[in-house]
């Protein structure tokens, strides 16, 4: 079930083309948000940015590789020029985790994972914070981290060493920008049923039926609908006394 809770509200979310951007950027939407849907995939964005305003809610897309700056500032920028403002940020782009131990890990890899994964979020951040701050009414921005920022995988350095980054910058956010009124949380997600995970899956020769049980206590995978919802509440005024904190959204794989 879905609430106006976002009504008139003007939301960026990054990584939309797909997966649980594409969720959030949907479930926005329905709640009355203006969406601006971000990604480098020009072709899978604009599709879901069209299909989304044919019901009836207002979407702009944006092309943008989060992990250059000046792409960045202009996803910032041309969310504002359209729709006059930014009240609410989802920064989800994120790339497939890698899939070699330690002592093989490979570097240029490491390098692109990197960049994407922690200083895009890093940047989204720096350039969404820049607005809020100069409209001087406050905002929410929620990160999208992942079980791997809590507890670590085996065959993936890069991405749970950029995962749990992605949890520290945002305490350091949250502590630098709680006094303006800027909340800035996290969701860590569990095993979600996303295109990035069934390619995992075919990557590491499993299947989900025999891998669910060992991430979920729930045995499934979750949706990404799910994690939307998650993503929905923190953006929303009915967690406003909420910063600094992260909802892991995993079926309760970090609490076994």
């Amino acid at each position: 079930m879905t609430f106006p809770v976002l009504q008139d509200k003007v939301a960026i979310v990054t990584g939309a083309a797909m997966g649980m951007g594409e969720a959030t950027a949907r479930l926005f939407a329905a709640a009355g948000a203006k969406v601006a849907l971000v990604d480098f995939n020009e072709e899978k964005g604009r599709a879901v940015a069209d299909d989304i305003a044919s019901s009836g809610a207002e979407t702009h897309f944006v092309k943008a590789d989060i992990s250059d700056s000046a792409q960045v500032e202009a996803m910032v920028a041309a969310t504002v020029e359209r729709f006059g403002r930014l009240d609410v940020a989802v920064n989800n782009a994120a790339l497939t985790p890698d899939d070699k131990p330690v002592a093989e890990f490979d570097e240029m890899y490491w390098d692109r994972l990197m960049s994407v994964d922690l200083k895009g979020t890093a940047l989204c951040m720096k350039y969404e914070i820049r607005q809020l701050l100069a409209q001087g009414d406050g905002g929410s921005i929620v990160n999208i981290s992942s079980v791997s920022g809590f507890r670590p995988q085996p065959n993936n350095i890069a991405y749970v060493a950029a995962k749990h980054g992605v949890v520290g910058m945002t305490k350091v956010a949250a502590v630098e920008y709680g006094a303006q009124n800027i909340r800035v949380n996290s969701v860590a997600p569990g095993a979600i049923d996303t295109p990035m995970l069934r390619g995992a899956l075919e990557q590491f020769g499993h299947t989900a039926e025999e891998y669910a049980p060992q991430l979920s206590l729930l045995n499934r995978f979750g949706r990404a609908e799910e994690i939307a919802q998650a993503s929905l509440w923190l953006a929303s005024d009915a967690s406003s006394y909420l910063t600094g904190t992260t909802i892991h959204a995993d079926a309760g794989y970090t609490a076994r």
